[in-house]
C-alpha cells in the first residue's frame, strides 16, 4: 500500500496522543511506528495489485491485493496495529456511500512466509472512489472526450522509502479492461481492451498518471431478421395449432 499514508496517519495520531497523557502514549505510537519501520525493513518488499473492470456507464467492479513477506521473528499485532492487514480496518477503509466491499480475505502463505490481503470491490461510478481513503489522492477522472470518446485518468502518487527501503524491490501493477475501442494510451502492456501499468516504487518518483482515451461499445440493437424470423415462427405456429384444432 501507500507508506506514506502510513506515516502521515502515524504523525496524526502522534499529535492527537500529545494533547492527552502525551509522554506514556506518544512514546507507545513512536514506538509503533520504529516496529513498523523495522518489519517492513526486514520483510524485503510489499506489492500493490489494482485490477479494474470497467461498464460502460462508469460503473464496476475493481479488485485489490497487495502482500508481503512475513518474518518469523516479528508478530502480526504490530501489522494489526496499522490496519493493513486487519479485515475490519480494511472494511472500513474501503467502504463509502459510493462504493460497496463485496469481500475481504486476508491470509498467511506458508510456502514462501508471505502474508496477503484480497480486496472486492464494486462502484456507481468510477469517479466516486475518489471519496473513500485510500483512494484520496487518486484522482479518479472519467469525461467526455471528441465525440464518442470517453478519457479516463487515474494519479498514483508517489510513496516515501525512507527508513532505508529500497525502492526497486517494491512494485504496484495496474490492470484495466476497458468497454471499449482503445484510442491512446500511455501503458506498460497493451491488450485489446486490457491495459497494464508496472512500476517499481523508485520509477514512480513523483508519481504517474494513468491517461486513457477509448470509444465506448455502442448496446447492440436486436437486428430486424430477429424480429422478422420470430414474426415467422409465431405465424408457423399459429396455423400449426389451427389445423390440429379441426383435425379434431
Amino acid at each position: 500500500m501507500k507508506m506514506n499514508k502510513i506515516f502521515h496517519n502515524f504523525t496524526n495520531k502522534i499529535s492527537c496522543y500529545m494533547s492527552s497523557n502525551r509522554k506514556m502514549k506518544a512514546i507507545k505510537v513512536i514506538i509503533s511506528l520504529l516496529m513498523l519501520s523495522v518489519f517492513l525493513g526486514l520483510s524485503g518488499c510489499l506489492n500493490y495489485e489494482q485490477e479494474v473492470s470497467f461498464y460502460p456507464d462508469g460503473s464496476g467492479t475493481m479488485r485489490i491485493s497487495y502482500w508481503m513477506k512475513l518474518p518469523d521473528t516479528l508478530k502480526l499485532e504490530v501489522l494489526n496495529q496499522v490496519g493493513l492487514f486487519n479485515r475490519d480496518s480494511i472494511q472500513n477503509q474501503f467502504s463509502s456511500s459510493y462504493s460497496n466491499v463485496e469481500n475481504v480475505s486476508v491470509y498467511n502463505d506458508t510456502t514462501d512466509s508471505t502474508i496477503h490481503a484480497s480486496i472486492q470491490i464494486s462502484f456507481t461510478h468510477i469517479d466516486s472512489l475518489n471519496n473513500t481513503r485510500p483512494f484520496s489522492e487518486a484522482n479518479f477522472s472519467l469525461k467526455d472526450g471528441a465525440a464518442g470518446q470517453k478519457i479516463f485518468s487515474q494519479f498514483i502518487p508517489p510513496v516515501a522509502t525512507g527508513f532505508g527501503f529500497d525502492g526497486s524491490e517494491f512494485y504496484v501493477n495496474y490492470i484495466y479492461d476497458f468497454p471499449g475501442e482503445i484510442i491512446t494510451h500511455n501503458a506498460n502492456i497493451a491488450g485489446k481492451r486490457k491495459l497494464e501499468w508496472n512500476y517499481t516504487i523508485s520509477e514512480l518518483g513523483r508519481g504517474k498518471t494513468i491517461s486513457v482515451t477509448y470509444r465506448p461499445f455502442k448496446l447492440k440493437e436486436t437486428p430486424l431478421w430477429i424480429y422478422i424470423l420470430s414474426g415467422a415462427v409465431l405465424v408457423v405456429v399459429i396455423i400449426f395449432l389451427l389445423r390440429k384444432k379441426k383435425s379434431w
